[in-house]
């Protein structure tokens, strides 16, 4: 179940869900801020090694401050970036974030999507990356992508879950790029 409201960030309007997961636990889902720096460092800590090598295609410790002001601190024309976040003692926890990186032009974006362990297999990929999606198409932006390690098993059925296809990468034998039609198709 799904309630959408609108939030004000600077200039424009910015969705926010209410979302109920199969295990009826809930979620707000809304654009990353650059006010949530903590609570993004905290989400990309409690990643286990091999979610944070399937996020960034590669072994990261702690991020750096360059780093997570990068994630948080983004350019609406041309990316955008959801979190799901829940109330935890007092105070947001993120438990899953969805974003693109649009071309110059907007004319195709790359994606990603990230849940926190413990909130997995509950649909929350599904709805985070249904939303960037609709937001992408809503824009314009005709193709979206994702490049995955092949050993990313949930990824993979996820994004064939949302109607994606997948082509080997050409340039790294242990990457899959996963591509979605965004215009004319209904989502």
């Amino acid at each position: 179940m799904s309630e959408r409201t609108h939030d004000c960030l600077p200039n424009t309007f910015y969705p926010r869900w209410s979302e109920m997961l199969r295990d009826h636990r809930h979620v707000l889902i809304r654009p990353i801020h650059v006010q949530d720096m903590a609570a993004e460092r905290a989400f990309i800590d409690g990643l286990s090694s091999q979610a944070r090598r399937f996020r960034f295609l590669g072994q990261i410790g702690r991020p750096s401050e360059r780093l997570v002001e990068q994630l948080t601190d983004i350019d609406y024309a041309h990316e955008m970036a959801f979190v799901a976040v829940v109330r935890e003692e007092g105070r947001e926890k993120i438990v899953g974030i969805s974003r693109y990186s649009a071309d110059e032009d907007n004319l195709q974006c790359e994606c990603a999507v990230t849940v926190a362990e413990d909130w997995q297999h509950q649909g929350l990929g599904a709805l985070l990356m249904k939303h960037l999606i609709d937001v992408a198409r809503d824009r314009g932006i005709g193709r979206m992508y994702s490049i995955d390690s092949v050993e990313n098993v949930q990824m993979n059925d996820l994004a064939r879950f949302l109607g994606f296809t997948a082509r080997p990468d050409p340039d790294d034998a242990g990457q899959v790029i996963h591509e979605l039609e965004l215009q004319g198709k209904e989502g």
